[in-house]
């Protein structure tokens, strides 16, 4: 009989099961079912029913099983990747009490500068915590809940991210790990700790509604049994801590040693490195992140990528393979289109109130080929913000691992090596959040075993990379990038008004 894992990776905009082999790491069955946002709300407001995410999870799980032609008794163990920092609010009953709000939300600005404010400052707020206190994070999204909807608040009892609300349908247990803990900014991430300042700072009768902290190695429960009969599972399987989805890509990627860097190009784009110590930027710019291997994760986070391709290839209603022809006629650099890709605000730099521009619009460069090439180039150029950030930390990228949507494309790998100016490599399986979810499975289910084994011992057998995607960065084209890249940090810098006045136009319209 086969020893089989179960991923499980629950993004924005859906969610992907995988079935592993815990011998030979392969992927025998894998599944996506898609979910989406509640429609219609105010602008910056980006919600989503948790109900959804289980019904999603329930049905990939199932057809992924039918792919790999599981049997019921084969499968030991369940990791969970879920979207950071969304907030799953919870009654006595342990039923959700309202919609969560995501990490997309960028309506909660005031709650930041208020928590900020209580917490003596920002320099004060990044001694306490390790981070400045962001709309994209959890606690800003507490605080707004205690003044917009305060019988909602009254009712509070729980307080659970995305995955901790999977793993509390999977097990029946409120449970929460280092690693997306970290990035609620209600942790002081150098002591792997609830900080009760900053918990004050919302609610002095927070503190009792957060989980336990708990490490990133151990179960956070067994899979339950109305559960299981809904998977078509046998109750008692294991059920690891999972962890937030740049974590569990972390993993999935072979990031758990340091020297790796990981790019995610999906919906929103991040770059993290494993670190053995706290890498803290005094800026704040950087999330000092935990990891969800019991080390740390320096994030750099970026809202927009694939939701801005995506805009422009539906908007032209071309194929992924025709926008990357397309695309691939413009010039490096588009001919000086560039796009400033802050759609859904921006998190780095942080730009909350932030829109998209298109800048350097004229006879010559209004084309659709250079709309979209300008959009890979911008939000690549967005991310390379970050990176650059990171490297004055003492994080620097020789290679990048990409994964996501993007790293699909061929065109956009080499825009990446070229912007970044380091090779940007791929992995055999791309579904990076899913497959590090499969093997922190299998790293707990080991471990509950009696087995001593580290996690880059599992991560170095089975995360291969796929050579046959390897770009190289070309000087001439990483020179164009760089002028580019100063010229987009200074419209950045020089719209920092505006997109200020037109989040008060659009609001009171």
């Amino acid at each position: 009989m086969r020893t089989l894992l179960i991923g499980i990776d629950s993004g924005t905009q859906s969610t992907k099961a995988l079935v592993v082999d815990a011998k030979s790491g392969k992927v025998l069955g894998a599944a996506s079912q898609s979910h989406g946002l509640i429609p219609n709300l105010p602008p910056g407001a980006k919600e989503q029913h948790p109900r959804s995410w289980r019904e999603a999870t329930a049905k990939a799980i199932k057809a992924a099983l039918k792919v790999a032609k599981a049997k019921v008794g084969e499968v030991v163990a369940i990791g969970v990747s879920g979207q950071q920092h969304g907030f799953v609010p919870l009654d006595k009953s342990g039923e959700v009490i309202r919609p969560a709000k995501l990490w997309c939300d960028t309506a909660t600005a005031a709650e930041c500068e208020e928590i900020t404010l209580n917490l003596g400052g920002a320099k004060a707020t990044r001694k306490a915590i390790g981070n400045a206190v962001l709309p994209g994070f959890t606690a800003s999204k507490i605080l707004w809940l205690k003044k917009h909807e305060p019988k909602n608040f009254a009712r509070l009892a729980t307080v659970l991210l995305p995955h901790d609300y999977l793993n509390f349908w999977l097990t029946g247990h409120a449970f929460m790990e280092y690693g997306d803990a970290s990035g609620t900014a209600l942790m002081d991430v150098r002591k792997r700790q609830w900080s009760e300042a900053a918990v004050k700072a919302i609610d002095a009768d927070l503190l009792c509604k957060l989980p336990k902290l708990s490490s990133s190695d151990q179960p956070a429960g067994m899979l339950q049994p109305s559960t299981a009969r809904e998977l078509g599972l046998n109750p008692g399987v294991l059920v690891s801590a999972g962890g937030g989805d740049n974590m569990m890509g972390a993993i999935g990627t072979g990031n758990t040693r340091e020297g790796v860097v990981t790019a995610s190009f999906g919906t929103s784009g991040t770059i993290y490195a494993c670190a053995e110590k706290p890498v803290v930027d005094p800026l704040g710019e950087i999330a000092a992140f935990c990891d969800s291997t019991n080390r740390w994760l320096p994030l750099l986070c970026t809202m927009n990528v694939t939701v801005a391709t995506e805009m422009v290839r539906e908007d032209f209603q071309w194929t992924n393979e025709k926008f990357a022809a397309e695309a691939a006629k413009a010039p490096t650099g588009s001919d000086g289109l560039l796009l400033l890709p802050y759609l859904e605000g921006e998190r780095t730099p942080n730009v909350p109130a932030g829109t998209g521009v298109f800048f350097g619009v004229n006879h010559r460069t209004f084309k659709a080929g250079h709309y979209a090439r300008a959009t890979m180039e911008g939000v690549t150029l967005g991310m390379n913000y970050g990176l650059r950030r990171l490297s004055k930390l003492g994080v620097r990228a020789k290679q990048i691992r990409a994964t996501g949507g993007g790293a699909k494309s061929k065109l956009w790998r080499q825009i990446m090596a070229d912007v970044f100016d380091a090779e940007v490599v791929t992995l055999k399986v791309s579904e990076g959040a899913a497959y590090g979810a499969a093997l922190q499975a299998l790293w707990c289910w080991r471990s509950q075993k009696g087995e001593k084994v580290d996690i880059a011992e599992i991560t170095d057998r089975f995360v291969t990379l796929n050579r046959s995607e390897t770009a190289e960065p070309n000087a001439k084209a990483t020179s164009v990038y760089r002028e580019l890249q100063a010229l987009q940090d200074e419209i950045s810098r020089s719209l920092q008004g505006a997109f200020v006045r037109h989040r008060r136009l659009v609001l009171s319209a």
